[in-house]
């Protein structure tokens, strides 16, 4: 089993990693920690221009059609850098859903303008706290009209388009497409532990919006997008991680406490040791989750779900002790540190909790055994 990554993968992955070393994204995210929550365009229109917006969409649709190994070694890049853009939003969800279950007249319409960076998405499937599930699902699709809150939606304040899960008159769960400039369409932006990653609540009030046809339940479909999204985000969570080990193994190495560097210290040795342990198991599963993206795996939900667990596991552990590692330092407002365990409180939960993709594993785990 060949898990490297494809030429053409590496090649994009080598590049997207000198073009954000030279982006200074650091000093962007802590910007929108005094309120500035508004994206860089020069970043952005930095990332459109190399073509990452479209990678994994097909040419057909205005697209690169490189593929989920571009997509994931992209993704990877973006968590090192916490680049604070749309992107995850738009590629990861609303291009996955719009390729999953959108009609031919749809994707014609608007697969393009994501692939050129013209327009951005969403997906919104919360209505407030609590667990993902067909009964949390409350918003009505009646008559081709939203009428309900989602919240929180990832870049909501600012995406062109949404996917939302909603419930049609008869109560059965839809997917519906709605364009967030349209009428009835009122937005919010929430305060977040992280505000380089917005989120906002959305009021749709009988706002116009276009089903979604899907060939499977739509429920189903979700679950596939999660599933797909969920992959995805822990390339970028591993990137993330492998960056707070990287800061903490340098800051050890400069830092010198009773005459001796602080790397050579036994209990910062063990604690690097934990992160580093914390991270390959979530690379290795990362990658598993893309093999199965890239072939079709019909066990996508056991790697999803193994990708997610280990990856929000790594980066909660690497953002931790990276902090401790820094000692006195890491705490203040002025360190870095915060910066990647802002992003790690984030991701953890945007896509369902921990608890939520640990019962997608056991049960993922009892399906396949039972067959």
């Amino acid at each position: 089993m060949n898990f490297e990554f494809s030429e053409e993968a590496v090649e994009v992955r080598d590049q997207g990693r000198r073009f954000l070393a030279g982006q200074a994204c650091l000093p962007m995210v802590r910007k929108s920690l005094d309120g500035d929550g508004i994206r860089n365009e020069a970043l952005w229109k930095g990332i459109v221009d190399l073509g990452w917006t479209g990678a994994a969409i097909p040419e057909a649709y205005g697209g690169y059609g490189m593929g989920y190994e571009a997509l994931c070694v992209i993704a990877e890049e973006l968590g090192y850098s916490l680049a604070p853009v749309p992107f995850a939003s738009t590629a990861f969800l609303a291009a996955e859903a719009l390729m999953l279950a959108g009609s031919e007249e749809q994707k014609q319409a608007w697969l393009p303008k994501l692939a050129s960076g013209a327009a951005t998405g969403t997906f919104a499937l919360s209505e407030g706290p609590g667990a993902i599930a067909p009964g949390a699902v409350q918003l009505r699709f009646e008559d081709g009209k939203l009428t309900g809150t989602k919240w929180p939606v990832p870049d909501g304040a600012t995406a062109d388009i949404a996917v939302v899960a909603a419930r049609d008159g008869d109560g059965r769960i839809v997917q519906a497409l709605v364009d967030l400039r349209g009428a009835g369409v009122t937005r919010q932006p929430l305060d977040t532990i992280d505000p380089s990653r917005p989120q906002a609540r959305i009021d749709f009030d009988a706002a116009p919006a276009e089903l979604l046809q899907s060939n499977e339940d739509p429920w189903d479909t979700v679950l596939s997008l999660l599933d797909r999204a969920a992959i995805l985000t822990a390339f970028e969570e591993v990137g993330g991680a492998q960056a707070c080990l990287d800061m903490a193994v340098a800051y050890a190495k400069e830092r010198n406490a009773f005459g001796r560097q602080i790397g050579s210290y036994q209990a910062i040795k063990h604690k690097l040791a934990d992160v580093f342990v914390a991270l390959e198991l979530a690379r290795s599963n990362a990658y598993m989750g893309a093999l199965g993206l890239t072939s079709g795996d019909r066990d996508l939900a056991l790697v999803a779900a193994a990708a997610r667990v280990s990856s929000i596991q790594a980066f909660t552990v690497a953002s931790s002790e990276n902090i401790q590692t820094h000692g006195g330092i890491g705490f203040t407002w002025e360190a870095d540190p915060q910066l990647y365990y802002r992003r790690a409180g984030a991701m953890a939960v945007g896509l369902g909790t921990l608890a939520f993709w640990k019962d997608r594993l056991v049960g993922a785990l009892e399906r396949r055994e039972a067959a």
